[in-house]
């Protein structure tokens, strides 16, 4: 159920909104809208009549959720969530974001010069994976702790937030001093047991769309998180397995407005993964901005052939910073800004 208090609403006439529904049964939780409090409550209670809180003192209007995900729904922040990060950098509203560099830290010399790319490009984060879930158990699988100090240290170097994939549990306190936000990648879209911890940790969340999840499935992931009191959270598509084997992945660009009706959420594209092939992530970042999208993430080396992971999407420094200024051109059109 959805309560929305009117903008006149006193502390006291929220507090026994708030009491009653907690006498019903529901789990509580609040968000600031435009000027008014909204009232979220999650869980399976007794039968109500809802009625009973729409003439309660300072309620505006009370209504049931039909869809089974509660907070991620658009009801919950019907003007948009815009999460800010320590540096002032906004994702979510006008702003279209940009996270790039190597899919894989390397060495020092490899993550800076990376930054550095990053950063003349225009990008506001350091991308780069310092544990790698691949494949093949022989593949390179990333620096580990040692790869999150470099990040922090490039990402404090050229003033970049650094984005990173956490792939267990275990890793979510390590990581913590290192990077400014999470990223939970498409294979750990359901594991269901890192997304309750991710919940109850205060540092903003990237949820990246399973291999062949559901828009619905996406939204019940992104449930686990916020249901812990985590707010700040991302949605990104990144593309889904079908039968074609032109890309890596097929990216469904039609899943970014469909997300932006349902959800309150930011949501970003992944066009790397979204096709695999470098010459066609121009095109689907492009395309995944005028479909909405509120930023990019998009992997970017200093010399991709010599990559040690997914150097056939990387794109090389001098196509990154001619894609954002392309962006720049594309985002007035579609009512956005790129920084």
């Amino acid at each position: 159920m959805i309560v929305v208090m009117q903008g006149t609403a006193s502390r006291e006439q929220i507090q026994a909104v708030i009491e009653q529904m907690v006498e019903l049964g529901f789990n509580v939780h609040r968000t600031s809208g435009e000027g008014q409090m909204i009232l979220a409550g999650v869980g399976t209670p007794a039968a109500f009549d809802v009625a009973e809180f729409q003439v309660l003192s300072g309620v505006q209007t009370a209504y049931r959720i039909s869809s089974p995900y509660k907070l991620a729904g658009r009801g919950f922040r019907p003007e948009g969530t815009v999460i800010t990060f320590s540096n002032g950098v906004k994702v979510g509203g006008e702003n279209v974001t940009i996270m790039a560099g190597p899919c894989s830290v390397e060495s020092r010399e490899q993550i800076r010069l990376s930054a550095q790319q990053v950063k003349a490009a225009g990008g506001q984060f350091l991308r780069g994976g310092a544990y790698k879930p691949r494949s093949s158990p022989y593949s390179f699988q990333g620096m580990g702790v040692d790869g999150l100090k470099l990040l922090r240290e490039v990402g404090d170097e050229t003033g970049l937030l650094v984005i990173t994939e956490v792939m267990e549990i275990s890793q979510i306190e390590v990581m913590l001093p290192y990077i400014d936000c999470f990223q939970v990648g498409a294979r750990n879209m359901q594991n269901f047991n890192l997304l309750r911890e991710l919940g109850h940790v205060r540092k903003p969340v990237l949820l990246k769309r399973g291999i062949a999840a559901t828009i619905e499935e996406v939204l019940l992931s992104a449930e686990y998180i916020l249901s812990g009191g985590n707010y700040d959270l991302m949605l990104c598509e990144r593309g889904i397995r079908t039968f074609e084997t032109a890309t890596r992945n097929t990216m469904d660009i039609s899943a970014i407005p469909v997300l932006k009706k349902l959800t309150h959420l930011p949501v970003l594209g992944d066009p790397s993964h979204g096709v695999g092939k470098r010459e066609f992530v121009p095109p689907m970042a492009l395309a995944s901005v005028a479909a909405g999208a509120d930023g990019l993430l998009m992997e970017m080396h200093p010399n991709p052939e010599k990559a040690m992971s997914d150097g056939a999407q990387s794109l090389y420094p001098e196509q990154l910073e001619k894609l954002v200024n392309q962006l720049r051109q594309l985002a007035p059109v579609v009512g956005r800004t790129v920084a």
